[in-house]
């Protein structure tokens, strides 16, 4: 047997840590038993996958030195790789599982739906939603399929007893069916959801192991009883803790950068990131610190990971990315390195139409356009002075931003320029007061080029860093002030 892992990311944001971590320990693990390592990219989503977020997935995993043997780039014998091309496959398997009684249509709507789970959370019952739950009775059922109205299909799944799950690393996990709901496995758009696609291609693709984040420990059951319902043999699955906050809660956008592209943009060494995502749970046998991805393939045993719950240490990881930079690279690297990060072509040529108005000797040119090529500007509470709101107003709108950014799928001027003057209407501000405290979070100074052109040029992830950073030299956001922005920003 030929051992194919796989790694299967949606392309509906920044390219996520989390991801690069999973990719790594699949690709090092097929590598591990002389086997092959595939990227699948799992847009189902029509709604928030983007080409901009497929190609930066790619884009942020080879820059990591992470290479696939199959994909949606490189093609291969499954393709395709993209789960949006494959939509006639799906619908076949769905219907093979209508007609052996497997799944069934169900046709609730959403407030039926709401209103099931409503009156089982108060008779103090599961919430997960049985075939039983679901069904209407057959005159309402027939009255429904002839107006065509629309449906999902769901799949049968047991009301009592415990499903027995096998771990790599866990061993036996136990799951009570009475938690697990009747999934979604085609939605009314004719998509399917994750798990119906997830099983079917980990099958036709010859996937032999899933290594995957704990959260999906829930989900086995219902990949476990569709092979079984196939009758397909199951890959072998392996749940790889979560990567922690310090504080030892799930990695979030909110407490730590997430992005691999803002480690990129930061100026960190893809081999540096590598090793430090090697370090997340699992340690070489020396116990030694530093590594190449080669030696990690090499001394790769998965019987090794923890299941401590992984913490990502930004300051760990800024103290062995200089040890990279001072062990691994001489002068002429280190030349390359810079070249490579931002003194490149394409980034400096982006900046050039910024700086050429706004300059009368080239030495101007370093501190007008030094935001360009920092971290997280150097501010002070003081700095916003200048700006004619009060502390939770001006925290309160960079937040708003922060949120109104998570959200724009195609970055550039254009859509962010949308977003402010949104913004700028809700707050009852003009544009150059609304930017005012927006220009000293994204440049740290009063005075320097165009902050809508730094936002697009500098890119979604550093720019969200340097706003929540701006907010937390603000003093942050309060529990009580989170709950006052969210009522509120839900109803803009």
């Amino acid at each position: 047997m030929t051992v194919r892992t796989r790694i299967a990311p949606s392309p509906t944001g920044d390219p996520h840590v989390g991801t690069a971590y999973i990719a790594l320990f699949n690709l090092c693990f097929a590598r591990q038993h002389g086997g092959q390592f595939i990227l699948r990219i799992e847009d189902t989503d029509q709604v928030r996958s983007t080409p901009e977020s497929e190609q930066m997935i790619l884009d942020s995993l080879r820059w990591l030195g992470l290479e696939w043997d199959e994909g949606p780039d490189v093609g291969g014998p499954h393709g395709p790789y993209q789960q949006s091309e494959r939509g006639d496959i799906y619908a076949k398997y769905a219907q093979q599982l209508l007609d052996a009684g497997h799944a069934f249509k169900c046709y609730r709507t959403s407030e039926e739906l709401d209103e099931l789970r409503e009156s089982r959370k108060e008779a103090g019952l599961h919430l997960a939603l049985k075939p039983t739950d679901l069904a209407l009775d057959a005159e309402e059922q027939s009255r429904r399929e002839q107006e065509s109205w629309p449906y999902v299909i769901r799949m049968n799944v047991p009301s009592e007893g415990v499903c027995v799950v096998s771990d790599m690393l866990r061993g036996t996990i136990e799951v009570d069916w009475a938690q697990v709901d009747a999934q979604i496995l085609m939605k009314s758009d004719g998509m399917p959801t994750y798990h119906l696609a997830n099983v079917v291609d980990d099958h036709l693709m010859g996937i032999t192991h899933v290594l995957r984040g704990e959260e999906w420990i829930n989900s086995a059951p219902k990949h476990q009883l569709l092979y079984e319902y196939f009758g397909w043999e199951m890959p072998q699955l392996c749940h790889m803790p979560l990567l922690r906050n310090p504080d030892k809660s799930k990695l979030s956008k909110r407490k730590n950068p997430t992005s691999i592209n803002y480690y990129r943009r930061m100026g960190f060494l893809p081999q540096a990131v590598t090793n430090y995502l090697g370090r997340m749970g699992w340690s070489m046998p020396d116990e030694r610190e530093k590594f190449s991805l080669s030696e990690m393939m090499a001394e790769f045993d998965i019987q090794r990971v923890s299941l401590g719950g992984p913490v990502f240490d930004l300051e760990k990881l800024t103290w062995l990315n200089g040890v990279y930079i001072r062990e691994d690279l001489d002068d002429d690297a280190l030349l390359q390195a810079l070249r490579e990060w931002a003194f490149n072509d394409a980034y400096v040529k982006q900046i050039l139409p910024q700086v050429r108005p706004r300059v009368e000797t080239l030495s101007q040119v370093v501190p007008l356009a030094g935001h360009f090529f920092s971290g997280l500007p150097t501010i002070t509470k003081d700095d916003f002075d200048s700006v004619k709101l009060d502390n939770e107003e001006l925290v309160k709108l960079l937040q708003f931003l922060v949120w109104r950014f998570e959200g724009v799928s195609a970055w550039h001027k254009e859509a962010l320029l949308e977003e402010v003057k949104s913004l700028a209407e809700h707050f009852e501000l003009k544009m150059k007061a609304f930017l005012a405290p927006v220009f000293i979070a994204i440049t740290g100074s009063t005075s320097s080029t165009s902050v809508m052109d730094a936002m697009a040029i500098l890119g979604s992830d550093v720019t969200r860093a340097r706003l929540r950073h701006a907010i937390a030299v603000l003093g942050g956001v309060s529990k009580k002030q989170a709950k006052r922005f969210e009522k509120e920003y839900r109803d803009l």
